[in-house]
């Protein structure tokens, strides 16, 4: 098989072109990074996983109205998405005090919110991804304020539905990332969530323990990271019980199976 010219390798994906006109292969790599990639390693099988949980969330999002790049899953680490212009923005949704939040405003991590805080920080990793305002937005031309007001109404219905998808499974969801992108239909473009939605751009705790099942167990060096990615797509019911992890990493598995 002829692998498909490369546009675009990140942190945690590879874009490849696509079959079709306006469509491209989104990649799932193992790598992990944290602190604007100061920090580096791999989590075995996180690819395979992320892309996995990714795919059930857009598609949950998209049968109640929700707009998404995703067109379907192609194997265990690729899936084909609509080709979009990235607006230059990361949104973050704050539902309990934690990360950064609690260090800027020296506040205890785990205390609720009043009500969910909608954050937006500029996609540039040499400038730290710096925190901006919807002044911001409009003087620089990021996005515009009819692009703004959809990607903040989008956002709380993802969050609104995301919470209860994950309070239905034992699981708190304390904040997440969300990006979006321009799809351009003749003339006209209009909003659609983007990038992907998984245990990586996600804070999650288990509600009774408060254990953390997300990328945190790799940036604190807590250890887990594989269980803790495991766990949740168990939860979602994308994995069955007691699934060997070896599974997800091949080379281990080979060895395993003395191949």
């Amino acid at each position: 098989m002829t692998r498909r010219r490369m546009i675009y390798e990140g942190k945690a994906k590879i874009l490849y072109e696509g079959p079709e006109p306006g469509t491209i292969i989104q990649y799932f790599k193992d790598d992990a990074t944290a602190f604007n990639a100061e920090k580096k390693g791999t989590i075995n099988g996180k690819g395979v996983i992320n892309n996995r949980i990714s795919e059930h969330v857009f598609t949950l999002l998209g049968n109640i109205g929700i707009p998404t790049h995703f067109i379907k899953r192609l194997n265990m680490r690729e899936q084909l998405i609509r080709q979009v212009e990235i607006v230059p923005i990361e949104v973050v949704v704050r539902n309990v005090v934690a990360g950064s939040l609690a260090k800027r405003y020296g506040m205890e991590e785990g205390t609720p919110l009043s009500r969910t805080i909608l954050e937006y920080y500029y996609k540039d990793d040499a400038l730290g991804d710096p925190l901006i305002t919807d002044e911001h937005i409009a003087c620089f031309g990021w996005a515009t304020q009819e692009e703004m007001h959809d990607i903040a109404d989008m956002a709380i219905r993802v969050n609104d539905f995301m919470s209860g998808l994950f309070a239905a499974i034992g699981i708190r969801l304390v904040a997440f990332k969300l990006e979006f992108g321009r799809l351009f239909e003749g003339d006209y473009s209009r909003i659609i969530l983007a990038d992907e939605i998984s245990p990586d751009g996600c804070r999650l705790w288990d509600m009774e323990t408060g254990e953390k099942l997300d990328k945190d167990r790799f940036r604190r060096d807590l250890g887990g990271e594989v269980e803790a990615y495991q766990e949740v797509a168990r939860r979602l019911g994308l994995l069955p019980e007691g699934a060997d992890s070896a599974v997800l990493d091949l080379e281990s598995h080979r060895k395993k199976r003395g191949k």
